[in-house]
């Protein structure tokens, strides 16, 4: 709005107002604008949760540590939706459709999360939508978004290709344009299309929801990871660093650098009262939103196999409860003493302020690990 309003229309009148033009003058100011809302509006969001009685219900199963955390209020993930909807329409040009993209994954899939975090408070106890009910409406959201890709794509506003990292000019097609040749494979590669989305889009989801477990474990670990997007956004999107880098030149992405920026200063400011011991919880509708909207932006910026050490320990969370499903499962054994992974860390002993610190660390340096192969091309 600002940026249509400000730059677009008075910019040729009063010309300082050039600054909005500038896509890194804009990113700064969606951060600062995020963090500043999300820390104003955190007391006014903490009352009236209370107010609400929208408290948290703990699992029994978990850590007898945990027991004491039951009544903090929940669903703070709205502060954070709040903070990054209004400086990402304020600061971006809402003509480029990739932001309207990733603002339909971050508002849809927070939608699904709000919904389980509204039964769980309405039936009392740690147990909202079933977990099939839940992967429908995710696979739902993701269908759509892929068919909204596919229709950007038929307008040459999206490619389909993806990066390899390590690899310059490997740059292999998910459409398989081969296929696409003959009418009769057309069915194929849009299924694999789609299955492809599924794996990136709703497994980040689930992999921020499944770490979200330890106060401020999964809104520090998201700091650093939409941070790295953040600069993803921004070079793919300049042509001169894309070039250097040799990467795929999406001038559309630049926009996004905004929205990522958004969810960076949300995120720190949401910190600001999740941290131990957290006076709100993030709740599905934050957790599912923000994994959502991190594998919508790896799709757009076509960084889909990065954002695997991006977002490294979210993976290494989902994989830790995949393994101890499929393990008790087949076997009757555990591999963990508990997943998520890091309450295998706490049933060793760990204090919960230790895991939470040292799990930021590690996804610092898979976040800098992917940044870096970028040049190592």
């Amino acid at each position: 709005m600002l940026y249509w309003l400000l730059f677009e229309q008075l910019f040729p009148r009063f010309t300082p107002l050039r600054i909005f033009g500038y896509i890194t003058f804009r990113t700064l100011a969606a951060s600062l604008t995020a963090l500043l809302l999300s820390i104003l509006l955190g007391p006014w969001f903490i009352r009236h949760l209370r107010r609400l009685q929208i408290s948290q219900h703990i699992r029994e199963e978990g850590p007898e540590s945990h027991q004491k955390k039951a009544g903090t209020p929940t669903m703070g993930g709205l502060l954070i939706l709040t903070s990054v909807l209004i400086p990402t329409l304020l600061f971006s040009n809402l003509r480029n459709p990739y932001v309207w993209v990733a603002l339909f994954g971050l508002v849809g899939y927070g939608l699904i999360g709000f919904i389980d975090d509204y039964l769980k408070v309405r039936k009392s106890r740690n147990l909202g939508l079933t977990a099939r009910q839940k992967m429908i409406l995710q696979v739902a959201m993701m269908l759509v978004l892929g068919t909204w890709l596919l229709i950007l794509h038929s307008k040459g506003l999206y490619d389909t290709a993806i990066n390899v990292p390590f690899f310059k000019n490997v740059r292999p097609n998910l459409l398989i344009d081969s296929l696409l040749k003959d009418p009769l494979t057309y069915p194929l590669a849009f299924i694999f299309f789609f299955l492809f989305l599924l794996f990136v889009i709703v497994g980040s989801s689930n992999a921020v929801n499944l770490t979200d477990g330890l106060d401020g474990l999964a809104a520090g670990l998201m700091i650093i990871a939409a941070g790295a997007m953040t600069i993803l956004s921004y070079v793919s999107g300049h042509a001169q660093f894309a070039n250097y880098l040799g990467l795929a030149r999406l001038p559309g992405t630049a926009e996004l650098t905004i929205f990522c920026a958004s969810i960076t200063g949300a995120s720190l400011g949401f910190l600001w009262y999740n941290a131990h011991p957290a006076e709100m919880f993030m709740g599905d509708v934050g957790s599912l939103a923000l994994g959502g909207s991190m594998g919508v932006i790896a799709v757009l910026l076509k960084q889909e196999i990065l954002l695997v050490f991006i977002g490294g320990v979210y993976v290494v969370e989902l994989l830790s409860v995949v393994i101890q499903v499929v393990s008790f499962k087949s076997t009757g054994r555990r591999v963990f003493l508990m997943a998520p992974l890091h309450h295998h860390f706490e049933k060793l002993g760990w204090d919960e302020t230790k895991v939470v610190v040292r799990f930021w660390i590690l996804g610092l340096v898979t976040a800098l690990f992917a940044l870096t192969t970028l040049k190592l091309r």
